[in-house]
């Protein structure tokens, strides 16, 4: 798959499908170039960069004729074409032709659809979209956009209580790398785990986002700035000693962690960022895998 092939596509113009199943199931893209866009299937729906699929992407890592979902049997069933960099089912890579429950994320290169089924399917729609209004569609954590209006919300509460908050900004190192090495599907899936583990460690009132391609957020509210450092420190050396294993590879991964106390003279979150982002910048100058704050 050379670049020459490359194509600029519009995936507004996907073929119509019969109305006798539209209600019953479809794709909806939850990460990638037509995010939130709802494409409904009928007895079979392609995927790929080519004109004569019915869901066209245009995005290099996709391939020509990439993935198929079909019906057979009473059920949906995805399978891979032969495409260069594999269709995944749930982060498992499909090698044959695999059934699909409602929920379920498929994977096409930098693209990922969920699979909705059943009878309420307008109503798991709209729940999809406005849970993509909220949260990240490739990592499945908080998105930029919530984290903001969470940050916000929280340093008003701050002020009024004068109650400690803190905010903690770190990025993965060297991660333009990983994608150059080990290739950008690599990269979706260390984002991913990363995402998922740091999840774990979150506790319930704190806010953890993605905001914005390898750079990620978390507000601790009322935990002061010791404390801060001590939590930033144990999510970087667990980070540091976690195996990321891709296709076969382990992928080293360490992070850089900024953390800002905020202050009296902070007015909106941009100036609390800013403090955090700067802290992270001299982590990330000063040697990388290290807190600076």
């Amino acid at each position: 798959m050379s670049g020459d092939e490359t194509r600029v596509t519009k995936i507004s113009t996907l073929k119509d499908v019969s109305a006798e199943r539209s209600t019953e199931c479809c794709l909806v893209q939850i990460h990638g170039p037509e995010l939130g866009k709802k494409y409904l299937i009928d007895s079979e729906l392609t995927i790929g960069r080519d004109q004569g699929n019915h869901i066209w992407v245009d995005l290099d890592n996709v391939s020509r004729r990439h993935a198929r979902v079909r019906g057979h049997g009473g059920r949906m069933f995805v399978e891979d074409l032969g495409s260069t960099n594999g269709t995944y089912l749930n982060d498992q890579e499909v090698l044959q032709a695999s059934p699909l429950r409602s929920g379920d994320l498929i994977k096409v290169g930098g693209s990922i659809f969920k699979f909705l089924d059943g009878d309420n399917i307008e109503t798991q729609y709209h729940e999809t979209i406005y849970t993509l209004t909220i949260a990240d569609g490739l990592t499945g954590i908080n998105n930029k956009r919530y984290f903001l209006e969470y940050l916000e919300k929280e340093m008003g509460r701050s002020a009024r209580y004068q109650r400690s908050l803190t905010l903690m900004m770190f990025d993965i190192d060297h991660f333009k790398q990983i994608n150059d090495v080990h290739g950008h599907l690599a990269g979706d899936y260390v984002l991913r785990e990363l995402s998922q583990s740091i999840k774990r460690m979150v506790r319930r009132e704190q806010c953890f986002a993605r905001y914005g391609g390898e750079e990620f957020a978390l507000v601790m509210p009322e935990d002061g700035p010791d404390k801060a450092r001590v939590f930033a420190e144990k999510i970087r050396r667990f980070i540091a000693e976690k195996t990321f294993v891709y296709d076969e590879k382990e992928i080293p991964v360490t992070i850089s962690i900024g953390v800002g106390e905020m202050t009296q003279d902070m007015a909106e979150p941009a100036h609390f960022i800013k403090v955090a982002d700067a802290n992270l910048y001299k982590a990330k100058k000063t040697g990388r895998n290290r807190v600076v704050g």
